[in-house]
């Protein structure tokens, strides 16, 4: 159950919170979508409209990695849902959740109306919010409550436990499938991921294995934070550990010096936009994939096979 300081942390961020391990939050770039201002990348990239995104977790405060460049608060971390709530009513829950999280913007002059009341009824479902999504013991059954509603659902996993990945094979796969990355090589992953697991690493490359076997069956993705005079180096490396995946997509995204990370990183550490497109073409080349789209403002560059590259399916 959400409670005690987490509890207090989570309201000061603006947090919806949904029954005892579940959350949702307004992103900037749904506010901005509301108000006509803009758009989140994943709306260039995929078509994914952001005033219907719901971003969220069944997981919060539970996350098995301690990373350094996570704006999320991962001092109160938890280990196991008791009590658990049902698919169904984190499902209800979360879309009550953020209709009240908005409710108020439909009073400013420069909000959409229309958009606004569309969004009382969100369509993409991105399970990304806090902690580690695959922790949660449902979640296969989350995601099919969500397909079942007609949405679509953007997992993001840290890739800790790959035997949830295979069970999601088996029953039923997200839309999307996300895959973070931060490390190239097993000396740098301890060091900036601090992990509970002590086989993380080797947890880490299962999962690279699992996204390679799911490849037609979802779209998979390896997302990249990019941390400037950290890990903004030997694009060899990171092709060699891509590349056991075979992902359809590869987004590089800049680090954000937000929240919890700037207790470990510095605002010199947040890469610029050239500089994170520098980084991506390097790692592209030597990976075979092409840059096709890039979103300036939000610091992150789209990578796809250079055979495939002209077949983005966009979604409505």
């Amino acid at each position: 159950m959400v409670e005690g300081k987490l509890k207090e942390s989570l309201k000061h961020q603006h947090y919806g919170l949904v029954g005892n391990h579940s959350s949702v939050k307004v992103c900037s770039w749904a506010r901005k979508s509301l108000y006509d201002e803009g758009f989140c990348y994943k709306q260039k990239f995929y078509g994914i409209r952001s005033h219907l995104c719901c971003q969220m977790t069944p997981s919060v405060g539970y996350c098995m990695n301690n990373c350094i460049y996570c704006w999320r608060t991962v001092e109160y971390s938890k280990k196991k849902f008791e009590p658990m709530d049902e698919p169904e009513q984190i499902y209800e829950d979360c879309i009550k959740a953020q209709r009240k999280l908005i409710s108020g913007f439909k009073g400013e002059k420069k909000c959409s109306q229309q958009k606004w009341k569309e969004a009382q009824n969100p369509k993409h479902f991105a399970i990304s919010l806090s902690g580690e999504p695959t922790m949660y013991p449902k979640l296969s059954e989350l995601i099919k409550t969500i397909h079942n509603h007609d949405g679509t659902t953007f997992l993001v996993t840290n890739g800790m436990l790959p035997e949830v990945l295979e069970k999601l094979g088996k029953t039923e796969l997200p839309t999307q499938l996300y895959l973070s990355l931060s490390v190239a090589d097993e000396k740098d992953f301890s060091k900036i991921h601090r992990p509970m697991f002590s086989d993380g690493w080797e947890r880490l490359n299962r999962s690279l294995d699992v996204l390679r076997k799911l490849k037609g069956k979802t779209r998979t993705t390896v997302r990249v934070t990019a941390i400037k005079g950290v890990n903004m180096k030997e694009p060899e490396r990171w092709a060699e550990l891509i590349r056991k995946a075979e992902p359809k997509f590869v987004e590089i995204k800049a680090y954000m010096h937000l929240g919890a990370s700037r207790q470990f990183l510095k605002r010199e550490n947040m890469p610029l936009h050239p500089e994170v497109r520098e980084f991506a073409l390097e790692v592209g080349k030597q990976l075979g994939y092409q840059l096709i789209d890039e979103k300036a403002d939000s610091r992150v560059v789209l990578l796809m096979k250079e055979d495939s590259a002209d077949r983005i399916m966009k979604f409505d």
